[in-house]
């Protein structure tokens, strides 16, 4: 890189400006301020193809670096779908963390969309000192360039160089399988979840060592919205091949599966025990009530914005060891009576 000195020095490259990303797009320079801050104002196509183009000539990172100079006392929580009640928790322990450190947390929601996310992440990186991503849908690739951005914690997945905070989904279901065959379950479906969450994957895993290990059968059926609509279209594949067992995703499906089995004529638990996952509110209003597998949730809002903090400070993200936070499980009205151990068992 020359220092200028000499009449032949060449100049180091300016910076990237709108000016340059307006000509590159072909649209005019108030069309690249709506879409890098608003990209509802323009189309969808035009949004994108500025957005290309201004990571190609490095303009967002031009306009992040300027906004990381100056502190806004703001944090961001980015939330999959902020209808589903697993996330009041971890939005509750994150903004009374946030806010017992001088923060103000703003909740996003990315409608469980991965170009949502993006889009997002886009918009509100330049606007906060950090940002909490929770159950994102992107590849790890893209949440590690997002981390290049600004300071970044993932909560609920586990990404490479990246801080991290999570349950310990693979124990949970494990513990889990555990209790179903206590009480004499030989067989077991599992009911996913969105096809690129990491938690459904690592619950999965966790189901599968755990058959292996009890010499359980054990089976899944198709990726399902993690909604109570999601339990019921899983319920229909069960039907079709019914085990003794089954383990949700998470609550709203296993409720969604428990409501439609029965209106089949199903009797839970005798003729199916079921498991889910998060213990949201409505696990104890179901009938039965939904054995579960019960996430600290505040306690992970509130670690992955202490993780955050840390790494704002004089912490470097990589030196952060990712934190896994145990599950318990909840033994409810859906698996039935805890088995009467032998003496000596």
């Amino acid at each position: 890189m020359g220092d200028g000195a000499g009449g032949g020095a060449s100049r180091e490259p300016s910076r990237p400006t709108i000016y340059d990303v307006a000509e590159a797009a072909g649209v005019a320079t108030s069309t690249v301020s709506r879409a890098l801050a608003h990209p509802g104002r323009v189309s969808f196509a035009t949004a994108e193809r500025i957005r290309q183009v201004a990571d190609q000539l490095g303009y967002r990172a031009t306009r992040i670096s300027r906004a990381a100079t100056r502190r806004t006392s703001l944090l961001a929580v980015v939330v999959a779908d902020i209808t589903n009640p697993v996330y009041f928790g971890m939005i509750r322990g994150a903004e009374r963390t946030a806010a017992h450190a001088g923060y103000t947390a703003v909740v996003v929601e990315t409608q469980e969309s991965e170009t949502t996310e993006r889009a997002a992440l886009a918009r509100v990186q330049p606007l906060v000192d950090g940002v909490v991503l929770t159950s994102s849908r992107m590849p790890d690739a893209a949440i590690r360039e997002a981390a290049k951005q600004g300071p970044l914690v993932v909560l609920n997945r586990m990404v490479g160089q990246v801080p991290s905070v999570t349950s310990d989904n693979v124990r949970a279901v494990k513990r889990a399988t555990e209790h179903l065959a206590g009480t004499g379950v030989d067989s077991i479906t599992y009911l996913p979840g969105p096809e690129a969450s990491w938690s459904d994957g690592m619950r999965w895993r966790g189901l599968r060592e755990a058959g292996l290990e009890l010499g359980m059968r054990v089976r899944r059926v198709g990726s399902q919205d993690p909604t109570m609509r999601g339990g019921a279209a899983a319920a229909e594949e069960w039907l079709a091949h019914r085990t003794p067992g089954v383990i949700a995703y998470n609550d709203l499906l296993a409720i969604g599966f428990i409501r439609a089995v029965t209106a089949a004529g199903v009797v839970v638990p005798d003729d199916v025990r079921v498991v889910g996952f998060d213990n949201i509110v409505d696990a104890e209003l179901v009938q039965p009530g939904l054995t579960t597998l019960a996430s600290p949730l505040v306690s992970l809002g509130s670690a992955a914005v202490n993780h955050l903090l840390k790494s704002t400070g004089r912490h470097r993200p990589e030196e952060l060891e990712p934190m896994l936070l145990p599950a318990r499980l909840v033994v409810r009205g859906s698996t039935g009576p805890h088995p009467v151990r032998p003496v000596g068992g």
